[in-house]
C-alpha cells in the first residue's frame, strides 16, 4: 500500500496517515490480521518523527481499525458492525460535507453520482457495509 501524505496541508500528518490507513483498509489495500509496518518502519519510510506515526496508530488502535501487540506488532483488525457511536459520528461528519457541497453549489443529484462512485472503489468483505 502507499501512502501519500500533503506536508504543505493544514491538517495534521497523523491525522493524514491516519485516514491513508482506514482508506486502505476500507478499499482492500490492507487485508484483516496483514501486519503494519513497525512505528520506527513507517517513519522512517514517511520522513516523519516516530512520535507521529506512533499517535496515528494509537488513534487507530482505539477506534478498533487495528491491534497492537508488543511482541506481534500492529496488525489490522477485523471490520466491527457498526457501533452506535460510529452512527452518530457518521452523520454529524456527513451533515458537515452535504452542508459544504451544498454551500459550494453540489447539487443533490451530483453529491450521490460522486458518493457511488467512491461507494464502488472500496472491496466489500462479509461483515462489512452492503448496498
Amino acid at each position: 500500500m502507499i501512502i501519500t501524505l500533503d506536508f504543505k496541508s493544514e491538517l495534521p500528518i497523523y491525522v493524514q496517515l491516519r485516514n491513508e490507513i482506514v482508506i486502505g483498509i476500507g478499499s482492500g489495500g490492507l487485508e484483516c490480521g496483514e501486519k503494519l509496518p513497525t512505528v520506527r518502519q513507517m517513519a522512517a519510510d514517511l520522513g516523519v518523527n516516530a512520535m507521529t506515526v506512533n499517535k496515528a496508530y494509537a488513534i487507530l488502535k482505539n477506534e478498533g481499525f487495528i491491534s497492537i501487540d508488543r511482541r506481534h506488532g500492529a496488525t489490522v483488525s477485523p471490520s466491527g458492525n457498526g457501533q452506535p457511536e460510529f452512527k452518530a459520528k457518521l452523520e454529524n461528519e456527513l451533515r458537515l460535507v452535504i452542508s459544504e457541497a451544498s454551500l459550494k453549489g453540489v447539487g443533490r443529484e451530483e453529491f450521490m453520482q460522486l458518493c457511488a462512485g467512491i461507494f464502488s472503489t472500496v472491496a466489500f468483505k462479509p461483515g462489512m457495509l452492503t448496498e
